[in-house]
């Protein structure tokens, strides 16, 4: 009887989940919190005799509570993923060639969004305005120097990326031993990537609302400092699904996907490096 309602076919039909929901709902939270944040807008407040106004639930507040919420709703949903594909067998050769469509997709929208940011840089640097001097950088910016953190932030990358594809080939080859060692490796260098430029930015000479150079300086870098941060979160859940026993040579596509994730980073970063540090723009 049972096998009278087995599918017939490869695909997997997902059972309705309120996830997305409930993840747009914590997102827009944490965006909405956002915004308030940076306006420095309390969330609830009202006005004193003395004319004062007197703060019930700051703004930080939102932020807070959409982060949290954000950060569960994603635990949650993807750790139904991971169940309908490691353990329910749902994640069949034709789903997972829709996976990689989905990621590769997904990439293509993040290189649309840093596009924009070297568009705005881009934009000042090659055609200075009269607000400006017309000159790049800006009269009394003090850029930082290519060949000395920046640099070494470009080598530690470059060798992450040798380590994730070496830890990718292991997997691969059944060297789960060998893939499990690389995997820790490209976490630790990405944490140390991100512990240097953190260092960069506490001895930068100008603040992100000095002009047009820091402001464009610290949205590319700073949000692809971002993204290396949320891949190394997104390769160290893969290596406790690796201890956990999770993927198979031929089964591996969460491990895969942050993979591709952390090629990208590598590349948007030499971009940064050329474009932004050394100024070939300039």
């Amino acid at each position: 009887m049972s096998d009278s309602h087995a599918p017939n076919h490869n695909y997997h039909l997902v059972d309705p989940s309120h996830w997305p929901i409930f993840c747009s709902v914590a997102a827009f939270m944490l965006f909405f919190g956002g915004v308030l944040y940076m306006h420095e807008i309390p969330l609830i407040s009202y006005e004193t005799d003395g004319g004062e106004t007197a703060v019930v639930i700051g703004h930080s507040a939102l932020v807070i509570v959409g982060a949290l919420l954000t950060i569960f709703g994603a635990y949650s949903w993807w750790g139904d993923v991971i169940r309908e594909g490691e353990y329910e067998g749902h994640h069949k050769p034709v789903v997972q060639l829709g996976l990689r469509y989905g990621m590769f997709l997904f990439i293509i929208s993040e290189v649309m969004f840093f596009l924009a940011w070297f568009w705005a840089f881009f934009n000042a640097s090659v055609f200075p305005t009269e607000a400006i001097g017309f000159q790049w950088p800006p009269e009394g910016v003090e850029v930082l120097d290519p060949w000395h953190l920046p640099l070494v932030n470009t080598l530690i990358l470059l060798l992450s990326g040798c380590t994730v594809t070496w830890a990718h080939h292991s997997l691969v080859e059944g060297d789960r031993k060998m893939f499990k060692q690389m995997l820790l490796y490209t976490i630790l260098l990405g944490a140390f990537f991100t512990a240097v430029q953190a260092y960069e930015y506490s001895h930068a000479t100008f603040g992100f609302t000095d002009g047009i150079y820091s402001s464009t300086f610290y949205m590319a870098t700073g949000f692809h400092g971002f993204h290396v941060l949320i891949g190394t979160i997104f390769l160290t859940v893969n290596l406790f699904r690796a201890y956990a026993g999770h993927f198979k040579p031929d089964h591996h596509f969460g491990f895969e996907a942050a993979a591709w994730y952390w090629h990208f980073v590598d590349v948007v970063w030499l971009v940064l490096f050329f474009c932004i540090y050394i100024g070939i723009t300039g």
